[in-house]
């Protein structure tokens, strides 16, 4: 495991974005950067889906109804937003951002390709994008199909999907392929330190 550089306490605005098909371990690499990185904070994305089992409103997400969303987006309260499915909206809210930064955190998110690209677009070196690359759609299959958690509309809805976001692969800052587990979230957690020293240098200039 990498040693743990020290970073300085001065918010400067960064921001570390993961993003990947489902099933590639995305949770568990976030995981492993909040256990091992204290200065990350996770960020609350917002959505119209129904919160699932245990999951609770301003913890897992913010759960809009389709209404509030909508005037979520004309009153520009969004730094981004997608319909990730059809009818599906997910967003990242400036107000949960700008918390995070008042407090002197860095938030991690795990956000669709498109909105990726676009906080990449609003703020530029301020922001690593990392793309979690399965290694292939078979694997990924294999993976989605033993979680047992999605109807097989769902699966193939996730593997045409997945093809889409891997195609846009190259426009990320890194990409890490989840061929084994543990060696994937120790290439993050690296990358991860780089990108905080480097931005933490070039803030000091």
């Amino acid at each position: 495991m990498p040693q743990k550089p020290e970073f300085s306490q001065q918010p400067y605005h960064r921001m570390i974005v993961l993003c990947g098909p489902s099933g590639t371990g995305k949770t568990t690499i976030a995981h492993h950067l909040l256990e091992n990185i204290p200065e990350l904070k996770f960020s609350v994305s917002a959505t119209t889906r129904a919160p699932r089992g245990a999951e609770v409103d301003t913890r897992d997400y913010y759960f809009f109804a389709p209404d509030q969303f909508s005037q979520a987006i004309s009153d520009e309260l969004f730094i981004e937003y997608q319909e990730v499915y059809s009818g599906l909206l997910y967003g990242t809210l400036h107000s949960e951002v700008e918390r995070m930064w008042t407090a002197g955190q860095i938030p991690l998110m795990d956000i669709d390709v498109k909105g990726a690209m676009n906080i990449k677009r609003i703020f530029g070196k301020a922001v690593l994008t990392i793309f979690v690359h399965p290694v292939n759609l078979e694997n990924l299959e294999r993976r989605l199909r033993a979680r047992q958690t999605d109807s097989e509309e769902s699966i193939q809805r996730r593997l045409s999907r997945a093809q889409e976001e891997m195609n846009m692969s190259r426009e990320f800052d890194a990409i890490v392929y989840n061929d084994h587990l543990d060696k994937a979230m120790e290439k993050t957690l690296q990358i991860t330190y780089s990108f905080l020293l480097k931005s933490e240098k070039l803030s000091s200039i």
